[in-house]
C-alpha cells in the first residue's frame, strides 16, 4: 500500500511549529520503503488552509514539532494521522515512524506570538 508522509520542515530538520514552517518534505512510501522524496514550499499560514492543502497532496501522515489544536482536529477529520513533538532530521524521523518507533506526544501548541518555536 502506498502512502505519503509529510514532515513540516526547516531545511532538513523538522520545524518547531507546523504553521510557520518553510515547507513540507513529502515522502512517498510503499511497503515500508521510501520511493521518492520532494520538498513543497509552504503556501503560507492561514487558519484551516494547510490541512486542505496537504490532503490535496495526498498526505496520510503529518509529522511536526508543534501544531495547534485546530490544525490537529482538521487533519483528524480528514483521516490524516498527526505526529507531534518530533525533533531532528526529517529522514531519520520518517525511518523511525516506519519502524513504529516514532510516537506522537499529543502536545498542542497554544502560543502564536513566538518566532517559529513552539515550546508548549
Amino acid at each position: 500500500m502506498k502512502m505519503k508522509i509529510v514532515v513540516s520542515s526547516e531545511g532538513n530538520q523538522v520545524s518547531g511549529h507546523f504553521g510557520h514552517c518553510e515547507g513540507f518534505t513529502v515522502y512517498e512510501v510503499e511497503e515500508g520503503k521510501v520511493l521518492n522524496k520532494n520538498f513543497v514550499e509552504s503556501p503560507g499560514h492561514r487558519p484551516g488552509f494547510l490541512p486542505v492543502f496537504l490532503k490535496d497532496l495526498g498526505a496520510n501522515t503529518i509529522i511536526a514539532g508543534g501544531m495547534g489544536e485546530t490544525a490537529q482536529d482538521l487533519f483528524k477529520e480528514r483521516q490524516i494521522e498527526v505526529v507531534v513533538g518530533a525533533s531532528g532530521l526529517c529522514d531519520d524521523l520518517v525511518q523511525a515512524y516506519l519502524k513504529g518507533q516514532l510516537k506522537s506526544t499529543g502536545s498542542v501548541c497554544r502560543e502564536h506570538q513566538h518566532e517559529g518555536n513552539c515550546d508548549n
